[in-house]
């Protein structure tokens, strides 16, 4: 026996694990890493799953190819020359805005994802760029890049120093966190009640995170932007402002907030407006409070609105960028502030023209892109770690278009709903097999820390890693061909790095010679040399060979104020009043003349569940993770239903079992994300198929400022089958 320690890397809270294995490499039992300093031994289901999923029978090994409707092994160079013909007939016949890329979930849990996708977007060369990005966070970006400058400055709530949190369209006992990385999110929770502080949580569902607050109230999907103006015009108007940052628009915000008085916003949210001035007056008064809002408010039509209300209230009650409020954590491997003014919309979708927002378009029109025909027609598509069949909205209709595509390759370690109609599959390692670190998620922790993991396992002979197959699509991509040298790629972005950083005034490198900067770099592979020369050019000083002899991780310190370094508005100040922003506002007042439905469908949340991606583990699937639609007993009674019923949307319909509990507010149901596995060659994910959510999501609505599909405060019918 021996142990190993690395971090989890299937879910945003990066939690070290201590990992025991036979000589044979088998994983014995997985536990919390108490020796870490951020995560303290926590674990989750999930991570105490991981060697499970490692050795998952149904994870593919060697490459697949697919002709003909069959599916055959294939040597690694079979797979990659067949991909470089597969990509050069149709560069060669339609031009490269015939390729497409979709990005999916674990690229933000994988070094390798973070360090290749950016290099293999460009080297495509074109502009249908998709991602779950779009189908998830995107609005919390376009909010921030029009208040600060920046979309990656987002501000995460300092939980352990706080004394009110209040949490909208959040679940993290079930999450374990999302745009907020906090290991043990409920035992931090817990340490806020426990000194004092009070948690308030507004959802739809009184969730596992409700059940520990001090308090719960319910509000209507897809209203939070409309409570959240309701609590703006409250500190307004009755002079509860404590401003400690430089802003613009405040005097706009005000004549903004006026029409949107508590009165005027309750009917709209469901939530009293004493309820809603009463809030605004504890986050006003509380001698430190945060506003944490994620997927469920963003996930919604005015989701961008909402995120940067959120940020307003955090900024009106003198919380932003303060200890116990919202606070920027500062990662290992920053380097220099984005240098032009953020915008949205520099390129249009070719069909239904919406707007670009971080280099990506909505992959609600993906299917849009494919099925219409015409010059820039999407003709080939490549996916890296994701399933937008069962992820995107309106995924019954990806499953059509994807038949009619010239050519796909997936990088996947699964025969899945989406990599099923592939021309190419390659499977990546394990993740025992598999060097990380958190490019992505530490700009979003609530400590400043870094730890990295080396494999735990030797890599299998003949089998490329997770980024020399990246990096080898990067090269293929390019136009270099099949054989072209990988290696070829880090050398080429470690000498730009290098170069960039001897050449930037106030660089720790000014100056130095690039060959004896690349000659001192550590590491076995490209990616590990391109980390450590990013942690020696950081804020820290950090490098490979310190985290190496770290294993547990290093704690960097609490966060700490830093608005002036991560704010690059071109006025310098915090924009309160964004045009794009306020431009919505229009729209969203129209909506209050407008009915709500009688029924909406929200998501769900499941702790031993990510997405699609985990419901072929067997210790991961039965129990409370499972596919019903959760329902209030009123609403059964009142729509005359029975065990099951008949779900229709704009989207599609479906028939799903009905889980009747008092949890949910009347006329509101819930469906897990991620379930809809019939006729997957996954073996356990096959005995428990679900439905999938997104047959009723409609791709056709999305958040206007940035493109995000809308998965919550979905219309919905009900009736019995």
């Amino acid at each position: 026996m021996r142990t190993a320690h690395r971090t989890c890397p299937l879910c945003e809270a990066v939690c070290g694990l201590r990992l025991t294995l036979d000589d044979t490499g088998h994983v014995t039992s997985v536990k919390g890493d108490p020796d870490d300093p951020f995560s303290k031994g926590f674990i989750c289901p999930k991570g105490a799953s991981l060697g499970r999923l490692d050795e998952d029978p149904d994870r593919l090994r060697v490459p697949m190819t697919r002709k003909g409707g069959e599916w055959r092994e294939a040597t690694w160079e079979e797979a990659f020359q067949a991909v470089d013909q597969g990509l050069k007939d149709v560069v060669d016949t339609h031009g490269r805005q015939a390729l497409a890329v979709y990005l999916g979930n674990p690229n933000a849990h994988s070094m390798a994802g973070a360090l290749y996708g950016p290099p293999l977007i460009r080297a495509l060369g074109t502009r249908n760029v998709f991602s779950a990005s779009t189908a998830d966070q995107m609005p919390k970006h376009v909010s921030c890049g029009l208040m600060l400058g920046d979309p990656m400055a987002i501000a995460v709530p300092d939980l352990d120093r706080t004394d009110y949190l209040l949490i909208l369209g959040a679940n993290p006992l079930e999450s374990n966190g999302s745009l907020c990385t906090a290991p043990d999110f409920p035992g931090r929770l817990k340490a806020l009640r426990g000194r004092g502080g009070k948690l308030v949580v507004v959802d739809p569902r009184r969730t596992r995170t409700a059940a520990l607050a001090d308090e719960h109230l319910f509000v209507r999907p897809g209203t939070d932007a409309y409570l959240l103006l309701g609590i703006v015009h409250t500190l307004l108007a009755e002079d509860l402002t404590k401003i400690d940052v430089e802003v613009n628009g405040l005097e706009e915000l005000r004549r903004l907030a006026m029409e949107f008085a508590p009165e005027t916003v309750a009917q709209a949210c469901g939530v009293p407006a004493g309820e809603i001035a009463r809030l605004a007056r504890e986050l006003a008064a509380a001698p430190t409070a945060a506003v944490y809002a994620r997927i469920g408010t963003c996930t919604a039509e005015f989701g961008t609105v909402a995120q940067w209300l959120v940020d307003v209230v955090n900024i009106l009650t003198g919380n932003f960028d303060r200890p116990g409020g919202v606070m920027f954590a500062k990662t290992a491997v920053e380097n220099g502030r984005r240098r032009r003014p953020y915008t949205t919309g520099r390129w249009h979708s070719r069909v239904r023209a919406l707007p670009e927002a971080n280099g990506e378009l909505p992959v609600a029109t993906l299917a849009d892109e494919i099925e219409t025909p015409g010059e820039g027609q999407v003709r080939a598509l490549i996916t890296v770690a994701g399933n937008p069949v069962l992820s995107a909205p309106n995924g019954p209709r990806l499953d059509r278009a994807f038949r009619d595509l010239d050519f796909m390759v997936c990088v996947d370690p699964y025969l899945n709903e989406t990599t099923r109609h592939a021309n190419v599959i390659l499977p990546p390692p394990p993740v025992m097999r598999t060097p990380h670190y958190d490019l992505s998620l530490l700009f979003v922790a609530v400590r400043n820390y870094a730890r990295f993991s080396p494999p735990v396992l030797p890599p299998e002979p003949g089998r490329p890693s997770e980024a020399g197959i990246l990096a080898r699509l990067t090269m293929i991509a390019s136009g270099q061909g099949a054989d072209a040298d990988p290696d070829l790629l880090d050398e080429m972005i470690l000498d730009r790095m290098l170069r960039k950083a001897v050449e930037t005034p106030g660089s720790p490198v000014e100056g130095c010679e690039v060959a004896e900067l690349r000659a001192s770099l550590d590491g076995t592979t490209g990616a590990e040399r391109r980390l450590d020369a990013m942690l020696r050019l950081g804020p820290y000083g950090l490098s490979l060979a310190k985290l190496l002899a770290n294993p547990h991780g290093v704690d960097l310190g609490p966060l700490e104020p830093r608005l002036a370094e991560v704010l690059c508005t071109t006025s310098g100040r915090v924009e309160l009043a964004p045009p794009p922003l306020v431009e919505d506002l229009a729209r969203l007042r129209g909506r209050l003349a407008v009915p709500p439905a009688e029924m909406v469908l929200i998501g769900r949340r499941h702790l031993r569940s990510n997405n699609s991606w985990l419901h072929n583990v067997g210790p991961l699937v039965g129990g409370s993770n499972r596919c019903t639609l959760q329902i209030n007993p009123d609403d059964v009674t009142r729509l005359g239903l029975g065990g099951h019923a008949l779900v229709r949307s704009a989207g599609g319909e479906l028939v799903v079992p009905l889980e009747p509990t008092e949890t949910i507010m009347p006329g509101v149901v819930s469906l897990p994300h991620g379930w809809g596995h019939a006729g997957t060659a996954q073996l356990v994910a096959a005995e428990h198929p679900g439905v999938s959510a997104n047959t009723l999501t409609d791709d056709s609505v999305v958040d206007i400022p940035s493109g995000n599909a809308v998965f919550n405060g979905v219309p919905v019918t009900l009736s019995p089958v």
